[in-house]
This record gives structure tokens, sequence and C-alpha cells, in this order.
């Protein structure tokens, strides 16, 4: 897995409504003599939309078994990675927040001396951290046989990889949307025992799809769309949210102002 994984915010292009969201789009944005005419069946029209919702949850992605590592073979990357015209990697973004994330930790006066890049994909990190953070090592774990195989990667899952020391930053992005809620659960526990600083977190949530920042089209519907609460409850036991996917670990010395972090008093 990696960077973007799997998923690709909309900027500048809107995606086409599809599935569900649909009949209620639809129906929300109908005017003049065509909202008229739904006013009358627009209880039916509601009713429908919901039991569509709730049969949506039957999706292959809402399926209960978490994506099988099979999934992440050469095709996948291909895809998602390699191939111009379908590749979610956004080289841009990527130094974009790298750099943000960087200059945060900076601040906060973290150090940074082990990294740890779970679900690196093609280790678009090591560089980044090369940069940002000189003389600090980077471990890249990954769940893909070949990825591990083209890249030398340790084999690891997110769900129940170990390591004898905590490290100072640990990067999960776009892995946790394929696992289902109880490995998703197994899995934000383990990434809150694994950092002893700081954590940086991407993924999509059910709200992204609701609010309609991500472009179907691209993003991988094979990912489960949990609701952003269940991320946060997972990681709220070992670390405190600081805002823009950055949690830092309970165990940190770290000062932090009540309005630097989610819940301050």
């Amino acid at each position: 897995m990696g960077m973007a994984e799997g998923a690709v915010v909309l900027g500048k292009r809107r995606g086409r409504a599809r599935e569900l969201a649909a009949p209620a789009i639809c129906f929300r944005q109908a005017t003049g003599a065509a909202s008229a005419a739904l006013q009358g069946v627009g209880r039916d029209c509601v009713m429908v939309g919901e039991r569509i919702r709730r049969l949506s949850l039957f999706h292959p992605r809402h399926r209960m078994q978490s994506v099988p590592a099979a999934t992440f073979d050469q095709a996948y990357y291909q895809r998602f990675y390699f191939n111009k015209k379908t590749r979610v990697v956004d080289a841009a973004h990527a130094e974009r927040l790298s750099a943000f994330l960087a200059a945060y930790l900076q601040y906060l006066r973290l150090p940074v001396r082990r990294v740890l890049d779970m679900g690196c994909g093609i280790g678009l990190w090591r560089e980044l951290i090369a940069r940002h953070f000189p003389g600090a090592s980077y471990h890249g774990v990954e769940i893909s046989d070949y990825l591990c195989q083209r890249y030398g990667w340790e084999h690891g899952s997110v769900i129940d990889y170990a390591a004898r020391t905590p490290f100072d930053l640990v990067i999960c992005q776009g892995v946790l949307p394929y696992l289902n809620p109880p490995d998703l659960r197994r899995a934000l526990a383990n990434l809150g025992r694994l950092s002893r600083g700081a954590l940086y977190i991407e993924a999509v949530s059910r709200e992204d799809y609701e609010r309609d920042v991500i472009d179907e089209e691209l993003t991988d519907a094979r990912q489960f769309r949990h609701r952003a609460a269940l991320y946060r409850r997972g990681l709220r036991e070992h670390m405190l949210e600081l805002g823009g996917g950055v949690w830092l670990s309970r165990q940190a010395e770290v000062p932090l102002f009540a309005l630097e972090y989610m819940g301050g008093s």
C-alpha cells in the first residue's frame, strides 16, 4: 500500500454522483416545476433512498472480511501507481504533506530518529524522511508480497506488526480503509503502541464520500467507508489528536497548550 492509497480527493474536477447518492441528490437539487412535481412523492423518495443506503451495506466494499493481501499485486500497483491515466500518486501533494508534517514536529521539538512507514508501498516517504529528518532511520513494512520482493521491505501487517522498540514517528497512509471494523480496531490499537512520539494517518471516511470530496472514478471501490468517529475512538487510548492527520503519543514528553489538541480543556 502507501501514499494516497487508492483514493483521490477532488480538486477542480468534480466526480459524478453514483450509487445511493444519486437519488438523494436528484431530489434535493430539483427546482421549479420539477421540484413541485416531486413534492407529492418526496417522502416516498426519501424512504426508497434510505432503503438503498441500508442495502448498500451489503456491497462488496462493505463485506465482513478485510481486503485480502493478495489484492495488492503487480496489477494493483500498475493501476494506482504507475499508469498515468489511473494512478492516484501526486508528487506535489507528497511534497506539501511531508513539509507540513516535518515543520509541525520540529515546532513541537519532537525528536525524530526512527521512522516506521506502515504500508509503505513503493517507498515514497523514504526520500522525504531523509530530506526532512537527516540522520533518521527509515523502516518500511508492507503486506504486499510483490512489493516486498521488488523493494526489499519487511513483510508485515498493520494489525499485528510488533517492534522491540517503539518509533518516534509512525506513518500509515491509505492502509486502514481496506480493513473491516474488527481488524481496524486492532490496527489502530497497534499503531498507538508502535509510536512513542508522533503518528500520521491518512484514511478516507464515509463523511468524505457524503461531502462529495472523493473522486469515485479513481478511488478503489474495495475500501470500507468507516465513520471518522471509529478511527478516533480507536486511537484516543494511546494518542492525542493534533489535527491535520497528526497524532501525538500520550507517552511523549511534549507540553501542549489546551487549544493545540482535540479534547483540551
